[in-house]
């Protein structure tokens, strides 16, 4: 009598009971492309642009490529569902420091902790292996989910660029936040271990 043959397990770099991060394969295309065109993602993350299939394949093979960054898709352990991305990016190696970006696709996904968890295993990426010293990042201020959840974690305001995007007939402002290492450690660390 044959064993059923066990379905290989995807790659997962970070994890917690509920979500996974892993790098992208080429065969992640047809799930990120399509996000590039969903009207709420876009107003949320500023994209002005419109992509090309060819165009998103190269971006991919690009970052995997580009020592500056570290590109994850975040997936449901339940049943390895994609649910968005998460990035660091800009990784500064004189000055410790690196830009944080993060992504969930679709309304179903949001509000439900996915995004605090895949920021809080990243964060702890950047600061515990990438021994950086700086963690930042920049969110529009008409996406207040987002800037809560980030000032939930910690981040810091930091500034204002006031009217950096024009979007939909209106500038809007850009707010500018960060995370020191010790403000992370202090704040997460023991809760992680």
């Amino acid at each position: 009598m044959s064993q059923p043959t066990p379905s290989p397990r995807i790659p997962r770099l970070l994890e917690t009971k509920r979500i996974y991060l892993r790098p992208f394969e080429s065969t992640d295309v047809d799930i990120y492309f399509p996000g590039l065109f969903d009207a709420e993602m876009r107003r949320l993350t500023g994209t002005q642009n419109s992509f090309t299939r060819t165009q998103v394949e190269r971006y991919i093979e690009n970052a995997a490529q580009d020592d500056s960054r570290l590109m994850l898709l975040i997936a449901l352990q339940e049943n390895d569902q994609v649910i968005g991305e998460i990035a660091l990016m800009d990784l500064h190696t004189k000055n410790l420091s690196a830009h944080i970006r993060i992504a969930i696709d679709h309304t179903e996904h949001q509000g439900k902790g996915y995004g605090s968890e895949a920021l809080l295993l990243m964060l702890d990426y950047g600061f515990g292996i990438c021994n950086l010293h700086r963690i930042e990042l920049e969110v529009y201020a008409f996406n207040q989910r987002a800037i809560r959840t980030y000032e939930k974690l910690g981040f810091q305001r930091e500034g204002v660029r006031r009217e950096a995007l024009y979007y939909n007939h209106q500038y809007h402002d850009a707010i500018q936040m960060s995370m020191l290492e010790n403000e992370f450690r202090e704040r997460h660390v023991s809760r992680l271990r």
